[in-house]
């Protein structure tokens, strides 16, 4: 949904900055790399010495990348299979450190051991919702429902994250990561019965 009704809006934005990058030689599989590697920084660093403000600030600098790197492709004419491979791949590292770096950061400093599995369940659950819908539609299979899209996943997290550095409540936090996690395993059932209801109708769709 988010992802939908965003994309002209960000689009609109980004592009003149889009623009100016391919003039000057950057590449979108650079801004692609650029962009991951800041995100992996921010939630590997920051995160797990506790400066839960300042590291969603450094994290959210970084996360336009992946819509950049789009804008980018598109004026290039270069949508194709390259690119799609590597943005997909370099999201699931970004997703498993800004988890990883919460879990890490309330399983020592931050003490509070609910909080850090709620965050390595979403880490996991968010990894199996990205492979069912790759692996079915390597099969020929659409699985393109489910509640839990990424761009859901991460706004919510990063701003209660930031929020939570500046004071609020960490069962708020607690709460915004069960229910993502429990997003995550409806999509995951939904994707899988999609799937199974296609190859029970005998051939996968392409």
């Amino acid at each position: 949904m988010l992802n939908r009704h965003a994309r002209g809006f960000f689009t609109a934005l980004f592009s003149p900055l889009a623009r100016w990058l391919l003039k000057i030689g950057v590449s979108p599989d650079a801004i692609t790399i650029v962009g991951t590697a800041g995100v992996v920084v921010g939630a590997l660093v920051f995160y797990p010495m506790g400066h839960l403000l300042w590291g969603t600030l450094f994290i959210t600098a970084f996360i336009f990348s992946d819509v950049i790197d789009g804008i980018m492709a598109r004026m290039q004419d270069r949508g194709g299979s390259w690119g799609n491979f590597l943005d997909s791949t370099l999201d699931r590292l970004a997703d498993g450190a800004l988890f990883a770096g919460l879990a890490i950061w309330f399983f020592t400093g931050g003490a509070d051991t609910a909080i850090a599995v709620a965050a390595v369940v979403c880490l996991v659950l968010g990894m199996v919702v990205s492979y069912v819908r790759a692996k079915a539609e390597s099969l020929g299979f659409q699985a393109n429902v489910g509640i839990a899209e990424r761009a859901e996943r991460l706004v919510s997290v990063l701003v209660v994250t930031g929020l939570t550095g500046l004071g609020l409540p960490p069962i708020v936090l607690l709460v915004t990561l069960v229910v993502l996690a429990g997003a995550s395993l409806i999509t995951v059932v939904q994707r899988v019965l999609a799937v199974r209801r296609q190859a029970c109708q005998g051939t996968p769709q392409s």
